[in-house]
């Protein structure tokens, strides 16, 4: 549900929304609900880091006995922009009712404003959770591992990037805060050359020092020589335009690959590369505009066959299907006759 409460955004608010993204002007914006539509009750500009100034600006903002959101503004940025947390506050003395239409608006909200831009979202209900202390503690509390085996925890993360349910309007994949790293803009500019047909192979990998996903490669590359660029002791993605010809035609499709090579990787890599690979594939589709005919996963290049590529992107159909022959009877003379019905009173079969 996009408007679980029926609660929206005025115009006025998208314009503030509109520009609090695409520039620096504004360090926090508060909203709170009035009328029941979304407004925006207080702004501050940025004059110092933001940790700098996160308590001073954040904590006046908050009301004992009344929700609101807060969003503020970070200083760091992801390929859509700045990034921002999403401050969700219910203190404790408020009403029943607010708090229960605070929470059923929230998803709006992150709608509204784009789920893109958040990197955190926090809920608190005491200003203790939701001070710069209570922030950097949230954030240790979600790096921190838990006691699993290393399989148990590997399946953990995934789950957690990859399984969650509030879907933003900016972000198609299921995620809630799920690994979306920046892209570097060497990487974007050779995958709008690979769109325009100027070149006809990208290979990215992800940097996990830098948490960027950056370019690795644009060697010209055919069917033949394609096995040969995937790593066998690190994982990657391949972008590769498929020239072949089918029923006549001659084709270019985009090939989407994305090479695992098992458990010869580490744990946090198999899980970054795994919660990273959905949102680069959504930005490219939707954002640059690449139409990709079909996605692979692999293990090795081996398995890069021209048989084997011209099957994924164009599978068989089964046309005709041998429709169900009744079995056949057995051949010869037939067996003796059954009974039916039980003979009248007095008679035998001869």
């Amino acid at each position: 549900m996009s408007h679980q409460t029926g609660i929206q955004a005025g115009n006025d608010v998208k314009e503030i929304f509109a520009s609090a993204k695409s520039g620096d002007e504004y360090r926090v914006l508060k909203i709170v609900i009035e009328d029941e539509q979304l407004t925006v009750a207080d702004t501050k500009k940025a004059s110092k880091k933001w940790d700098q100034e996160y308590d001073a600006l954040v904590l006046p903002l908050l009301e004992d006995s009344l929700p609101c959101y807060i969003l503020y503004r970070l200083d760091s940025s992801n390929n859509q922009g700045y990034e921002w947390i999403f401050l969700a506050w219910s203190p404790d003395h408020s009403a029943v009712r607010n708090k229960m239409l605070f929470a059923a608006t929230r998803a709006t909200l992150k709608k509204e404003f784009g789920g893109g831009h958040i990197k955190d979202e926090l809920f608190a209900t005491t200003k203790d959770e939701i001070n710069l202390n209570g922030y950097r503690k949230y954030l240790l509390s979600e790096s921190a591992p838990l006691p699993l085996t290393a399989a148990e925890e590997e399946l953990r993360q995934i789950k957690l990037h990859e399984v969650q349910t509030d879907i933003s309007v900016d972000s198609k994949h299921q995620t809630l805060q799920g690994v979306a790293f920046p892209i570097h803009h060497a990487a974007v500019a050779a995958l709008e050359r690979f769109r325009d047909k100027e070149i006809n192979y990208v290979q990215l990998q992800v940097d996990f020092e830098q948490e960027l996903i950056c370019l690795c490669s644009t060697e010209p590359t055919d069917l033949r020589t394609l096995p040969s660029r995937i790593p066998k002791d690190a994982a990657r993605y391949h972008f590769f335009l498929y020239k072949h010809s089918h029923e006549g035609d001659r084709l270019e499709s985009t090939v989407f690959i994305y090479s695992m090579p098992g458990y010869k990787c580490s744990i946090k890599e198999r899980m970054l590369y795994s919660s990273c690979k959905n949102p680069l594939v959504d930005m490219v589709e939707n954002q640059l505009k690449i139409e990709i005919e079909k996605k692979l996963e692999i293990d090795n290049g081996d398995e890069l066959t021209n048989e084997f590529m011209y099957d994924e992107v164009h599978p068989k159909q089964h046309a005709h299907k041998q429709a169900f022959a009744k079995p056949r009877g057995p051949q010869g003379k037939r067996g003796g006759r059954r009974i039916t019905r039980p003979p009248a009173d007095g008679q035998e079969d001869d």
